[in-house]
């Protein structure tokens, strides 16, 4: 059924058939009304959509219902939507308005699926207007039955767009609306649940906010009144961490601690973690350091006054800092090892002064210094640090040596690297090996601080006693420097220029007092200590000190002299004297030479002939390599028996070998020339000369192989009163290492052949043996 009606286009409402809307009127509405007026007494008019991007297909018939003026004067009408239509062509009609054809929409039949989907969106609708309250419309709704009627309220709906409403108005079909309608109000009832929980989460928050700052407030007023301070920990971190000088990354890492510290509660186990962690990332020296000292010659200085001798431990140092001075000198990058070589490892016996050398390196520098002890670490965790979320949980030493030394480019001493441990808690010498690398030590990270740590600049120096005690991997990262150890007048001029002095003070003694000659201090050196070291010796100089304070405080006035003469009644009897003549005494004894943990030592070895069994006896807690070195030497022996003048019959009795003090593990190769000389000894009857020493390893041919710790073994066979020495040939050029003092009292030989050795070690024949041969 075609109709001709005035037209009126719509912005804003979106008519439905069944709404009840009020319109301001504009000329053009104006005019549509007036011809809708004029038109008859049906007062109807078509109310259409006004679209920007095409014509209006849809619009709905509507009924005048009053016209008037709003109640600021402007004029409206008030029209009721009753039916879709749809708009035809234009035509003509009385007044401005313009006119359109209109055909009618029928709606469609009511189905049992119209009925469901009907009753499906009016629960929803239902649902909506409950959460609002609104009971008036809630009855409304229920009175209606009619399912495109029901659709059509959704006009009134103001979650729905102008385009869905739009959509509504062109659907014809209402199974179609009430499925759309279904969709949008779904999917509005999801939203509205969230945001209502959010609101109810937000308003409980702001709630238990608003107790706790009451509660708060209430706390802090009662500590007023009983003249309590605030408790610790309520340091505003913000303002700290804003005026900390902290690099970018840890700034932006301390922030997001602090907005975690502000966001938890009090009771919260995790506000402690977060306040210990940004107390020590605020104490870390971020942005300090020292300047470097490029005075080399004072750089010199300061290692001679602190240290006598040790000179060419002291010129690699010096080159060490001069080339970090060059560097500096023209700009270039000076870090821990890209800048001036590789970490130092000071290796020596205990006692010779690698620690105070790490402290004069920090002198002479103009660094601070710090000593990170590492003997006994077993957890990895003391290198790396804990986890935070660990009870008690703690940052790695090196971030502590850090902390403590106050700057980010101190000397940082790790003392005792050859006793890391390691257990099921990990492996701290693999930990080290971040450290002591310049390619990684730039990021180095710590567990506690999770942040990165630039270790370039710092100077590592590191310390050992057993450089074969250190791993693999983490001595490939250092550059070895060994202490062998002192000669006896480096330790007369150490006691007298250091020792001495300091022991003075200690005391409360002055020079006037107290006088300890040369003598007496060669004698101490000589006969009291045998140890590569000085500890020893500056306890014999506390002792005696001791002695002449409590002589001073029996009211004596006279200056205590301390000669040789008078030496053992402050500090006892030598404990050692040379033994080699009484040990050498029989047959079947050789004096070896070896190093320990301890430095440098003589080692006798003693073998025998027995009526037992014929074989190999070894005594003396050997190891694996010292027991094949005696039966290398056995063989030797016994295959070379005409050329060293040995009856065989005297190698087929039971031989037993012993290296004395049984209680002492010994192991190593280099006592193969020393057991060769003692069963030649043994087998001829022939002593071993008491002033000879040895060392060397011997193959099945006799031929004599290097072997390590030279200096420190010639200082050894010094102090032990030996006075000729034979050593592997290839050790030769060890030599240039030792001490001058050295090699002018020991007669050292390089050697190729162990029967040329036993040739110049053994006396002569006795004359019985002689004429029983």
């Amino acid at each position: 059924m075609s109709e001709r009606l005035p037209v009126l286009f719509l912005t804003n409402p979106i008519v439905l058939p069944g709404m009840v809307v009020p319109l301001e009127l504009d000329d053009a509405a104006r005019a549509a009304v007036d011809a809708a007026q004029a038109a008859g007494g049906s007062k109807k008019l078509l109310v259409a959509p006004r679209l920007e991007d095409r014509y209006p297909s849809h619009g709905v018939v509507a009924s005048i219902v009053q016209v008037g003026r709003l109640a600021g004067g402007e004029p409206a009408a008030v029209v009721k939507g009753e039916s879709r239509a749809h708009i035809g062509s234009g035509t003509t009609g009385p007044g401005a308005a313009l006119w359109v054809e209109v055909d009618l929409v029928e709606e469609g039949p009511v189905t049992d699926e119209v009925r469901e989907l009907a009753a499906e969106y009016k629960k929803l609708v239902l649902a909506i207007l409950q959460r609002r309250e609104a009971w008036q419309v809630i009855d409304s709704v229920n009175r209606l039955t009619e399912p495109s009627a029901l659709a059509d309220t959704a006009g009134y709906a103001s979650y729905l767009s102008d385009v869905q409403k739009r959509q509504l108005l062109e659907t014809p079909d209402v199974a179609d609306r009430l499925r759309a309608l279904i969709g949008w109000t779904t999917d509005h009832l999801a939203e509205v649940e969230v945001n209502d929980k959010i609101a109810d989460d937000v308003r409980d928050g702001m709630e238990k906010q608003q107790k706790e700052f009451l509660l708060r407030q209430q706390l802090a007023a009662i500590r007023k009144e009983l003249g309590e301070g605030e408790p610790e920990g309520s340091d505003d971190y913000r303002a700290r961490v804003e005026a900390a000088d902290l690099p970018d990354a840890v700034r932006t890492a301390a922030m997001r601690e602090v907005d975690k510290l502000e966001r938890a509660s009090d009771q919260s186990p995790e506000t402690g973690w977060i306040r210990t962690w940004l107390d020590t990332v605020l104490d870390l020296p971020w942005s300090v350091t020292t300047t470097d000292s490029t005075d080399i010659v004072e750089a010199r200085r300061i290692l001679d006054a602190d240290h006598h001798g040790l000179s060419d431990v002291k010129d690699r140092i010096v080159e060490y800092l001069a080339v970090r001075a060059r560097r500096a000198d023209r700009g270039l990058q000076v870090v821990g090892g890209r800048g001036s070589g590789a970490v130092l490892a000071l290796a020596g016996p205990p006692g010779v002064g690698k620690t105070s050398l790490g402290e004069s390196v920090a002198k002479a520098l103009g660094r601070n210094f710090v000593r990170v002890a590492l003997g006994g670490v077993r957890d990895e965790a003391e290198i790396r640090g804990h986890r935070r979320t660990y009870v008690g949980a703690l940052p790695g030493r090196i971030v502590r040596a850090i902390n403590e030394a106050g700057s980010m480019n101190p000397v940082v001493l790790l003392d005792e690297v050859d006793k890391v441990g390691s257990d099921f808690r990990g492996d701290p010498a693999a930990a080290l090996l971040e450290v002591l690398d310049p390619a990684q030590n730039h990021t180095f990270r710590d567990h506690y601080l999770d942040l990165d740590l630039d270790l370039s600049d710092v100077v590592f120096l590191a310390t050992a006693n057993v450089v074969e005690q250190i791993p693999g991997p983490l001595l490939d990262r250092m550059e070895l420097i060994t202490i062998d150890g002192y000669t006896e007048d480096d330790k007369v001029a150490i006691a007298r220029d250091h020792l001495l002095p300091r022991q003075r003070e200690r005391a409360a003694l002055t020079e006037d007092e107290v006088v300890i000659t040369d003598e007496a201090l060669r004698e101490i050196a000589a006969n009291h200590t045998r140890e590569p070291g000085v500890r020893q010796f500056e306890r014999f100089l506390a002792t005696a000190l001791r002695k002449a304070a409590t002589r001073l405080a029996d009211g004596s006035t006279e200056a205590v002299t301390v000669d040789v003469d008078n030496l053992t009644d402050f500090i006892g009897k030598p404990r050692f004297t040379p033994d080699s003549d009484e040990r050498t005494a029989v047959p079947g004894v050789a004096t070896g030479l070896a190093v320990t943990g301890m430095g440098g030592d003589v080692l006798y070895i003693e073998a025998t002939a027995t009526d037992g069994k014929p074989g190999l006896n070894l005594t003396g807690q050997l190891g694996d390599v010292m027991k094949e070195s005696a039966q290398i030497a056995l063989s030797y022996v016994r295959s070379h028996a005409a050329e060293l003048g040995v009856d065989p019959a005297a190698l087929e009795k039971g031989i037993h070998v012993h290296v004395p003090a049984g209680a002492i593990p010994k192991d190593g190769p280099s006592a193969g020339v020393t057991m060769v000389t003692a069963l030649v000894s043994m087998a001829t009857g022939r002593r071993v000369r008491a002033d000879v020493g040895m060392t060397g390893e011997v193959t099945l041919n006799g031929r004599v192989l290097p072997i390590g710790g030279v200096k420190q073994k010639l200082l050894a066979a010094q102090r032990a009163g030996l006075s000729t020495v034979f050593v592997p040939h290839r050790n030769a050029p060890d030599l240039d290492d030792v001490p001058a003092e050295v090699l002018e009292a020991l007669d050292v030989r390089p050697m190729t052949d162990v029967a040329d050795i036993v040739a110049v070690a053994l006396e002569e024949a006795p004359a019985q043996v002689t004429a029983a041969a």
